[in-house]
């Protein structure tokens, strides 16, 4: 009997040590990346002993867009950035030429049908971009019919800290993606709700429900989200810029003022976009000149893509000097000064000046980017229902 007690205690204590052992492994094998650094450089790690050669690749490097990591002695390859401004930045690891992203950051974003890690630098203008202790709205996904387009289509839709309590009725800003994009696309890369709920909190901010339609028609939803399953995401969808969004986007209209507490006049609607969705908010404004008080213009292409016949764009001088004829509040056209689309929007505010009209104007550093996206929207919001 004693024999088999110390032969047990023996075995226990075996166990024990492997399992010990096991515990101090995985510790020492325990990887933080990425890592902000006191003065706002960024260390990222990646475990690969057997790759001879490894990369970072993401937006936080400027203009080169890659770097070099470092290989160390335990098989864990390195890179620290030098100090960077505030901001969401995305990056992968390109190893051996595979493009990886990063397995000990669960933070990740799709943009069209690329998938990154995503870190942000808190401080200025990021902290509009970070959930804060304050008061939070609610993101609902819903379906709706479209009569225009026929089929039932999803559409994301931001209400105000304490709608759902309340009686009030809001403002509400109609937020359009660029092509590519479609209804997760500006919470998910533009951090909208997050940007709503701190400018709201901080009194900058009239509160105002925020609707995000898909804006490629062909689709029903966001990829993977509706009835054609998982497939592939692709810029280029049936429809892309030939009208058929703007002839039907009175449905979305109609669903929201239905389904939602909503001051249903001019004074109370705005409409802005990025690129593909600063198109269509030009041309869905002056299509329907009496419907919006307020026009955010965000990298906006100008001209449809390809060959249309939609009445949508005919008579484009006429309408839009009786869109300003009728009134508007505010019309806001924001662009970076290395971003593709720059000489077409120079020409477009050449027209409005020839036109005589009054717009605001903000140039920005960069590119056709989400960072300037973001930067455009904290701008543009506070400026919205300011007389109500």
């Amino acid at each position: 009997m004693m024999k088999k007690l110390l032969l047990g205690l023996l075995l226990l204590r075996v166990l024990s040590s492997h399992a010990q052992e096991n515990l101090d492994f995985n510790a020492k094998k325990e990887i933080t990346s990425p890592e902000i650094n006191a003065d706002k450089s960024i260390t990222f790690r990646l475990m690969a002993p057997n790759a001879k050669k490894v990369e970072l690749q993401g937006d936080l490097l400027g203009a080169t867009n890659t770097a070099l990591m470092e290989k160390q002695a335990d098989g864990i390859w390195t890179y620290t950035t030098s100090s960077l401004k505030p901001e969401l930045y995305s990056y992968s690891f390109i190893v051996d030429g595979l493009k990886i992203r990063d397995a000990n950051n669960v933070y990740q974003i799709r943009d069209v049908a690329s998938v990154v890690n995503v870190v942000i630098v808190p401080g200025g203008k990021a902290d509009y971009y970070l959930v804060a202790d304050v008061p939070h709205g609610t993101v609902a996904k819903r379906w709706y019919q479209s009569p225009g387009n026929n089929k039932q289509r999803r559409i994301s839709i931001y209400t105000p800290p304490g709608y759902e309590a309340g009686k009030n009725k809001y403002p509400v800003l109609y937020l359009l993606h660029g092509m590519g994009g479609d209804e997760e696309a500006w919470l998910a890369l533009g951090r909208t709700a997050q940007i709503l709920d701190n400018l709201i909190a901080q009194g900058k901010a009239k509160p105002m429900i925020v609707v995000m339609p898909n804006g490629n028609v062909a689709q029903q939803a966001a990829p993977g989200e509706d009835s054609k399953g998982l497939y592939k995401p692709t810029m280029q969808l049936p429809n892309t810029m030939d009208g058929k969004m703007e002839e039907t986007f009175a449905d979305i209209i109609k669903f929201t003022e239905a389904n939602y507490r909503v001051n249903a006049n001019k004074t109370n609607r705005a409409i802005a976009g990025l690129s593909m969705g600063g198109f269509h908010s030009l041309h869905i404004s002056r299509y329907y000149p009496k419907t919006f008080d307020y026009v955010g213009l965000f990298s906006p292409a100008i001209m449809p893509f390809g060959k249309t016949t939609s009445p949508v764009y005919e008579n484009l001088d006429v309408t839009l000097k009786n869109q300003f004829n009728n009134g508007l509040k505010l019309y806001y056209i924001a662009i970076g000064k290395t971003d593709f689309l720059y000489k077409t929007v120079e020409d477009y505010r050449k027209k409005l000046d020839g036109f005589g009209v009054k717009y605001n104007y903000v140039e920005s550093e960069g590119g056709h980017t989400w960072s300037n996206w973001r930067d455009y929207l904290v701008l543009f919001v506070p400026q919205l229902f300011n007389q109500l």
